[in-house]
């Protein structure tokens, strides 16, 4: 088995606007940071379209209903206050991501593949059931532990969400089921003010390490030791997803920690380990934020050398 890799073309044609950070040069950087001599041992498939019906596994029939209705023909349109915008392109590229994230399900407990990354755009950590927030439209990763409940009867999900902005979306989307698990380490006072420890869930089924501004590698790495490993590995899920975002990397401009490309390495590699013993070793990695073009690649190549245990 190997690791397969998700993209499609139409991720490119989300297009926010000029000077947006989420722009569709972050996967360009991406791509071409994947497509190396070192990765030829991946697999390369095309990202499907997601059914509405697996959307509305996390997502009201309203809101959906609401980015169709909205998602426009000519020019922009904003889904929320003014950060999540949609472009022509935008309807078939959150489509593409959430189909990627389920597909990448289906794979690895068909046995498919070892792992999944799914290199799309835009990310969906923020989005919440009713509305858009931060950029995010579709929550991917949460539709797809749901998918995986669904389609395969995996009770127990967890996803591990990296990137610097807490993934308030997904949280509340589990925060009263204990068979899902959300774990997250984000820069704490920041975007978008919520997960703090407190915040634990039904079940203590959710796990929040909040890091102070300037945060990096051996606070990072102590605080996933002896906090979040601990408390996935006594979750003990079925299948492992991970909220990938880069933007907790030093060159990031938006955030504000110091990890470093070797520091995505390692958690990705604990975090299979704890698959390993629970889950056969399934992960499904979703690609989050990440604002730096140089960072982003780095931080994404060292994160799937990992999924590809070089």
């Amino acid at each position: 088995m190997t690791t397969l890799i998700y993209t499609h073309a139409a991720c490119f044609n989300h297009k926010p606007g000029p000077h947006h950070p989420e722009s569709p040069e972050r996967l360009e950087a991406v791509l071409q940071a994947l497509k190396t001599p070192a990765f030829a041992g991946a697999v390369w498939r095309d990202a499907p379209l997601a059914s509405f019906e697996q959307v509305l596994h996390v997502h009201t029939p309203d809101y959906v209903a609401q980015v169709q209705a909205v998602s426009p023909t000519e020019g922009y349109r904003a889904l929320d206050a003014g950060d999540t915008i949609l472009s022509p392109g935008s309807l078939e590229a959150v489509m593409r991501c959430v189909g990627a994230a389920c597909a990448g399900v289906d794979d690895v407990v068909s046995g498919e593949a070892a792992n999944v990354f799914c290199a799309t755009r835009p990310c969906g950590h923020h989005a919440e059931a009713d509305q858009a927030m931060g950029f995010c439209v579709f929550n991917q990763a949460a539709i797809a532990a749901l998918h995986a409940r669904e389609q395969h009867g995996i009770q127990r999900v967890a996803v591990v969400d990296f990137d610097v902005h807490h993934g308030n979306g997904t949280q509340n989307s589990f925060y009263d089921d204990p068979d899902l698990f959300y774990g997250s380490c984000h820069q704490s006072e920041f975007y978008p003010g919520t997960g703090e420890r407190h915040e634990t869930g039904v079940a203590g089924n959710i796990v929040n390490v909040p890091f102070p501004r300037g945060t990096g590698s051996s606070a990072f790495r102590a605080a996933m030791t002896t906090q979040l490993l601990p408390a996935l590995r006594k979750f003990a899920p079925g299948l492992l997803i991970i909220s990938a975002g880069f933007d907790a990397h030093h060159l990031d401009p938006l955030g504000g920690l110091q990890f470093t490309d070797d520091d995505y390495h390692w958690i990705t590699r604990e975090l299979m380990k704890v698959a390993d013993e629970s889950a056969d070793g399934r992960v499904v990695s979703v690609l989050e934020g990440g604002y730096s073009l140089e960072g982003l690649a780095s931080g994404t190549a060292a994160h799937v050398r990992a999924l590809m245990s070089d």
